[in-house]
């Protein structure tokens, strides 16, 4: 790897390091936040559902902000609302509001998520390539896991530790700060490479046109199409189980007060993250096609969440929790690498943003209805209907397999080796 594309990479590590230290540090306690500001079970999710509508409303545009205004520009808008929209949330629960305020906070805290989804991908992709990278995308991309990963453990493991020494609210209020300082280091470091914005559109007319050649090279192109619809189910099943196993942790181990064991589900995913991660372009080389493995690993986290649901014991759920994670570290950067390999660089971050929009409407319906079951049957009731749920996506995945796309195929054993030599 040259110097200039090793900067790149730097740059991007740091970024994801800030970014999830920052929600990690509420990750392992935010359902059993929102109980405690008086949420039902169902309103608590329904809360987490309205989070992702406002992913799916602002996904879009804000997509076009960084495919025509730029990376940069979407970044730091992402880390100032999200910064503000976490305080406003730090409130609600001071003033135990109503639910229809969490709801507004809500759909905003989904605005600021949506500047960086796409972006950040795009900008990265990019800037390789401008700099002359010709590794594997899956080892930066696993890079980024690992790191992500380690973050993860960090944020909310202190995260729990400190709610359980002061109270819920504190590691919102970290989180807000440490988003404050990620804007400082993007707005000195962060520089737009081997992409140049076109603002010589209105605002309206570019989205037309960025949104019209996104739905021609995503969703007109069967292999990107059948990959992007079968985000909904494995998003929106994957984002309740993560919230839902906090507060199923603590039934299980028997003491509802334990906040840091409420944070273990997020340390042990951390972990099993950073594990797949540093596997993740090993495994793929196991694989002809990229697509296989992402199915292999889908079908393991069936598995994993239908025994989490019909387990009763504390240990055995840490065990499973552990595979259900490290499964997931490893199909999402071939998953991402394969997608950015079918993407044209100037509707990159759109694509991408709409394959996030369509993740986000799987939490926007699968929430709201797992919390419901969670309500009638109990947690582990949820979970196993979630585990059907996200069976639903894997034909999809099978249909993207089918069209035989290069991307599927590209050299899974030179990208194997370049994941060895790229550390060098």
């Amino acid at each position: 790897m040259n110097p200039a594309a090793r900067r790149v990479q730097r740059t991007y590590l740091i970024l994801q390091l800030g970014n999830t230290l920052a929600a990690s540090f509420i990750w392992g306690i935010n359902t059993l936040f929102l109980l405690d500001a008086g949420l039902s079970n169902f309103e608590a999710f329904a809360a987490n559902a309205f989070f992702t509508a406002g992913m799916v409303i602002f996904e879009i545009p804000t997509g076009v902000v960084a495919d025509t205004v730029g990376r940069k520009a979407s970044y730091l808008l992402g880390t100032i609302t999200l910064s503000v929209t976490t305080g406003l949330y730090w409130m609600l629960w001071v003033w135990q509001a109503p639910f229809v305020w969490w709801a507004i906070v809500s759909v905003l805290l989904g605005l600021g998520f949506t500047f960086f989804s796409g972006a950040v991908e795009a900008w990265l992709v990019d800037a390789l390539t401008s700099t002359g990278y010709t590794g594997s995308l899956e080892a930066v991309f696993g890079r980024g896991l690992v790191v992500t990963g380690i973050a993860m453990f960090a944020g909310s493991v202190l995260g729990g530790v400190i709610a359980q020494a002061t109270n819920l609210g504190v590691p919102f209020l970290l989180r807000a700060g440490v988003l404050v300082v990620m804007f400082v280091y993007a707005f000195v470091v962060m520089k737009d490479l081997g992409f140049t914005p076109d603002r010589s559109r209105g605002p309206w007319k570019a989205t037309r046109l960025v949104l019209s050649e996104s739905v021609e090279h995503g969703l007109r192109k069967r292999s990107v199409r059948y990959m992007i619809l079968s985000a909904p189910f494995a998003s929106g099943v994957g984002i309740y189980a993560f919230y839902a196993l906090q507060p199923y942790l603590l039934e299980l181990y028997g003491d509802p007060s334990a906040y840091s064991i409420a944070g273990l589900a997020a340390a042990i995913l951390s972990l099993a993250q950073v594990v797949g991660g540093v596997l993740a372009p090993r495994i793929r080389g196991v694989f002809a096609k990229r697509t296989s493995t992402v199915i292999v690993a889908s079908l393991l986290s069936v598995v994993s969440l239908m025994v989490l649901g019909l387990n009763s014991l504390f240990w055995l759920a840490v065990v499973f929790l552990t595979v259900w994670g490290f499964v997931f570290a490893v199909a999402e950067p071939v998953r991402q690498a394969y997608l950015n390999d079918m993407i044209p660089s100037k509707q990159r971050a759109t694509v991408l943003s709409f394959d996030s929009l369509f993740g986000s409407l799987g939490g926007v319906f699968i929430q709201p209805a797992l919390g419901r079951a969670a309500d009638v049957g109990g947690y582990g009731a949820s979970l196993l209907i979630g585990g059907l749920v996200e069976l639903i996506g894997i034909p999809l995945m099978l249909a993207s397999r089918r069209q035989n796309d290069p991307a599927d195929t590209k050299t899974a054993q030179a990208d194997a080796a370049a994941a060895s030599t790229d550390t060098d």
